[in-house]
């Protein structure tokens, strides 16, 4: 029987006068590439921010690795072991590409403030360590040969992957990636593809929120689809294809591209 990573229920959250999400939910087995889709305002960010710690739910129950888990800060959340990307690209601009990934890793170290201000001997041990592995994860992301450039002279598609790298250096149980592929131009979203592909192989499980059907329907096990805060549809990028509610709501929102997407089109 497959592991469940991540499962969360009947979670809510309003804003005002606005209900942004209504009793949704989500479980994602271990080894899965997950999608979240939906026309623009359906929700999708703001169940990215509940699940990650940035909002606090006004409902909702979470299981990470069968464990509850409060999502009530984003640094609690990614101890607990869920690493996330940002649609806004949110790096360390004027500290190199190594450096980003090693803050990353800092997050499983033991070594405490004092050990740092002290420069123990555990704590030279436990830095070199943390170079090591932020080098290992820039290259397995295919950026190592820029560690020592600055993240903000990286190209826009490296960047994106710098932020990867920095998500994996945390050793998450799932990462979750709010829409990688926004500003790509088309190589590159074949080498996220590539990455994305690749991270799944090796035993990550992966929730992602993407603009891009086409490429959500290419990477994905499983897919939910959110319309003004609700869960419509959930299932296989087939099942999602086919539904009309799916449907009707792209076409509803002036998305004729997406809808045609849904159906196995578009971009």
């Amino acid at each position: 029987m497959a592991e469940t990573v991540l499962r969360v229920a009947g979670i809510s959250k309003r804003f005002g006068g606005l209900q942004a999400l209504s009793d949704v939910g989500v479980t994602i087995e271990r080894g899965q590439v997950y999608g979240l889709i939906g026309p623009n305002g359906a929700g999708k960010t703001t169940f990215f921010n509940v699940i990650t710690g940035l909002y606090t739910p006004d409902g909702g129950s979470f299981e990470l690795a069968g464990k509850p888990y409060r999502p009530t800060a984003v640094h609690e959340v990614a101890k607990a072991g869920i690493a996330r990307t940002f649609q806004n690209i949110r790096l360390f601009a004027d500290m190199t590409a190594l450096e980003n990934v090693m803050v990353g890793r800092h997050i499983r170290t033991g070594s405490g403030l004092l050990g740092a201000i002290l420069r123990t001997r555990k704590f030279r041990a436990e830095e070199d360590a943390i170079a090591r592995r932020a080098q290992e994860l820039l290259d397995y992301v295919g950026i190592g040969r820029y560690a020592d450039y600055k993240a903000r002279t990286l190209s826009y598609g490296d960047q994106r992957r710098l932020e990867i790298a920095r998500a994996l250096a945390t050793d998450p149980q799932l990462i979750a990636l709010d829409e990688p592929a926004a500003g790509m131009n088309a190589t590159e979203k074949v080498q996220l593809r590539e990455l994305i592909n690749r991270i799944r192989h090796d035993g990550r499980t992966i929730l992602l929120i993407e603009h891009d059907v086409k490429l959500v329907m290419g990477l994905c096990d499983r897919v939910t689809v959110l319309d003004y805060g609700k869960q419509i549809a959930e299932g296989t990028p087939a099942d999602v294809q086919r539904n009309e509610k799916v449907i009707e709501a792209y076409l509803g929102h002036g998305h004729g591209t997406g809808a045609a997407a849904a159906q196995g089109g578009g971009h």
